[in-house]
Formats: structure tokens, C-alpha cells, sequence
């Protein structure tokens, strides 16, 4: 026998296409629906409201569809408190859990509809006192409260912002040509607006961004208060202090365009140098390193975030080894984070896009289409990708954000 059960949708569900992909994941699914109540805002500032009968095959089938639509913010019209289940043990979760989107999540506790903090995607919601937590699986304790089934829990999605901007369309949006001056000037005002409300910025960068001539322009926007915390790895680290000491990046005159005699050594030198000093704000203060990406970040108290992988060369004493401690670093960084910029990195682009709200801009900058698609299929809902050459996109923004 078949199952029925009713959800609601509210919002600016029209614009934004929720109402579309609700529809679509119902048919897709193998399920039917009837609209039973639709209400269209009249202005641009109302909302909308839908309520919708979905039927599947049986109650197992209508569960599976009811979950996938409850990530597009459909919600049970019945009003009852959010279920949970202790912890058996130390990352350990019930059967059942409740497994996060990255988009805004309430949950209804003694009557009370509360936000869960710190939402990142594919982690647990910890009931905790009256309120809720974001707890990624490796953190449960035994005895959390772990919120199970999907009962009591309303997930609000980002939609369409109201004002016209680069981020005007909820939706990845990826460009593979060369980037134009108007989408340059529009991240560039982004980053302005951002800035003069006081918001955070965060960049993330690989390598490439040295390997192509572009920290420089980096090392400005460090020093002009546009990047307010860096998240990258120990090569990128390297490399930066290598062209800050030698000239070279992997043994690569940037301004000739050359290998230089010997110069394949010269990345072992700039961590031996770091390692003499402590750390790289050791070697700042002994003016060892005197300019570069790294010193800008040192000189000017802007935190930042080496996380080490299994290819490293050295490290140098300040990256993270242990993954997961990486992973808490990156999460206390961008906590607060406003919009992140990601630069040429594949596996550090991905890594902070996992620990993401959804309600963060983010504009993601790679050569590699691959980059850029595969951040956008993880969830991102309110982002840009660009696929172009970092050395050519960076200095056209620094050149607009500090002309």
C-alpha cells in the first residue's frame, strides 16, 4: 500500500528554484505529489508559501523521498520536539542519526525551536542543555545527545539575495574563460563590501599562486587589511619563503624564467632556514625573512593555517601534521568567516569548503575545471567558480582593490 505525508515549504522558494527541484526530486525519486496550498508573495520582499501531499510506494520509499526533500527545506507541518539518543560510545553514533546539510538548521527542543551552531555539512546536531550543537562524528562523546530521524528540524537553504551582485543566483556558476573585467570588478566590490561592513575574509591558496608570479599581489592585499586569515598547506609555505630568500620557486628564477644553478636545493634551505629560527615568526623577528606572503601574514597579525600532507619536505615548525588537528584549525578560522577566496588548491579548496555554511560566499579560482566543479558538487549553494590561470586572475583583482 502506498504512503502519504504532508511537507511545507516557505521563502522565496519560486526565485530560487526550490520549489522546481522539490518537484523534480519527488519525480525523480518515483513519487507523486499534489499541491495542496500555494500562496505567491506579492513583493519582491514576501514570501511564498506551498504545502504539498507526497506519496511513494511505502512508508520506507516515502522516507527516502522525504529525506532528500527535508535538505531543500521542506518541513513536517507536525510540531513536536527534535528526538535523540545518547552516544554509546566515543565516535560512536545511534542508528538513525540525523546526518547535517551545511545550509542554516533549527531544531525544536522543549518547545522551542533553537539554531544549531557551528553547521558544517555531513557531521551530527548534539542536543546540549537548550540549545544544539554541530558536532562532526569524530567529536561525539559517549552520552552526547545525538539528534536522530528528521522530526523537530527545519533547514532554512540560502535564496537568491534580494540586492543585484555576482552572487545575484543561488547555484554554483562557473566560467572557463578568461576572467572578465566585470566579473573581476564584481568579486573585487565584493570583497570591498565586505570589508567596509566589517566582515572577514579568508583566502585559501596553493602552491600555483607562487608558481605563477601572483604572491606578490597576495603579499598586498595581505598588507592593505583585505585578508583577514590564510588556510593553506606546507608547500605553499615553502615555496613563498624560498622566492623571499632565493628568488626562486622550486628552483625557478620567476623574473627569468629559468632554472638556477643548484636551485633544487633551495626549497630544503628556506625550511632548514625556519627551522633554525623556531618558526617562521622567529625568523620575522630575527629579520631572516623580510618580505613574501608569509612575512605580510607575521608583520601584519593576520593568523593563518599550514596544513601538512603526506608529500611534505620537511615540514616547517609550523604546520599542522596531524589531519584532524588541521581540520579544527581551519574550522576555528573560518567560524566567523564572511567570504573566502580560493586560490589554485584542489585539496585545501575542498577541505575548508567541507566545514562551510552555506550562507558563505565563496569565489573559487582554479586552472583545473575538475577544482572548481567538484567544490560545487559538495553542496556550496551561494558561490562562483572561475577556471582560468590564478597568475592572471589575482593581479587583475589586486590591481582593482588597491588601485
Amino acid at each position: 500500500m502506498s504512503a502519504v505525508r504532508e511537507i511545507e515549504l516557505e521563502g522565496h522558494i519560486i526565485d530560487s528554484l526550490v520549489l522546481t527541484r522539490v518537484f523534480d526530486t519527488i519525480m525523480d525519486m518515483e513519487g507523486s505529489f499534489e499541491v495542496l496550498d500555494f500562496h505567491i508573495g506579492e513583493h519582491k520582499e514576501d514570501a511564498s508559501y506551498s504545502r504539498i501531499l507526497v506519496e511513494g510506494r511505502d512508508e520506507e520509499h516515502l522516507d527516502e523521498v522525504l529525506s532528500r526533500l527535508h535538505r531543500f527545506g521542506a518541513n513536517l507541518p507536525e510540531i513536536r520536539d527534535a528526538e535523540w539518543v545518547e552516544a554509546p560510545a566515543d565516535r560512536v553514533v545511534p542508528e538513525g542519526f540525523y546526518s547535517t546539510t551545511n545550509h542554516r538548521t533549527y531544531v525544536r527542543v522543549d518547545g522551542q525551536w533553537t539554531e544549531v551552531e557551528g553547521m558544517e555539512m555531513d557531521c551530527t546536531v548534539v542536543v546540549d542543555g537548550d540549545g544544539a550543537v554541530c558536532k562532526p562524528v569524530g567529536d561525539v562523546e559517549v552520552g552526547d545527545r545525538v539528534v536522530t530521524g528528521e522530526v523537530g528540524i527545519r533547514v532554512v537553504p540560502p535564496e537568491r539575495p534580494r540586492r543585484h551582485s555576482v552572487f545575484e543566483f543561488m547555484g554554483s556558476k562557473v566560467s572557463s574563460e578568461k576572467p572578465s573585467e566585470t566579473m573581476v570588478e564584481q568579486v573585487a566590490s565584493e570583497i570591498d563590501r565586505v570589508r567596509s561592513e566589517g566582515g572577514k575574509i579568508v583566502v585559501v591558496a596553493g602552491p600555483a599562486v607562487v608558481h605563477t608570479g601572483a604572491a606578490d599581489e597576495l603579499a598586498r592585499m595581505v598588507r592593505a587589511g583585505y585578508v583577514d586569515a590564510l588556510l593553506t598547506g606546507n608547500g605553499f609555505a615553502v615555496h613563498d619563503i624560498e622566492r623571499s630568500l632565493y628568488g626562486t620557486s622550486l628552483g625557478i628564477d620567476l623574473d627569468e624564467n629559468e632554472a638556477v644553478g643548484g636551485g633544487h636545493k633551495h626549497h630544503i634551505y628556506a625550511i632548514s632556514n625556519m627551522v633554525r629560527h623556531g618558526s617562521i615568526e622567529g625568523a620575522v623577528e630575527a629579520g631572516a625573512l623580510e618580505e613574501g606572503v608569509m612575512y605580510e601574514c607575521v608583520s601584519n597579525g593576520v593568523p593563518f593555517v599550514l596544513a601538512g600532507s603526506i608529500r611534505d619536505d620537511g615540514p616547517l615548525p609550523d604546520t599542522v601534521t596531524d589531519a584532524m588537528e588541521a581540520q579544527d584549525a581551519i574550522r576555528e578560522q573560518v567560524r566567523d568567516a564572511d567570504m573566502v577566496v580560493m586560490l589554485a588548491s584542489m585539496l585545501h579548496s575542498i577541505a575548508t569548503g567541507n566545514v562551510l555554511p552555506s550562507w558563505v560566499k565563496i569565489v573559487c579560482v582554479d586552472i583545473n575545471q575538475a577544482t572548481v566543479t567538484k567544490l560545487m558538487d559538495r553542496g556550496t549553494a551561494q558561490a562562483i567558480g572561475v577556471v582560468t590561470d590564478v597568475g592572471v586572475f589575482l593581479p587583475e583583482l589586486a590591481e582593482r582593490l588597491l588601485e
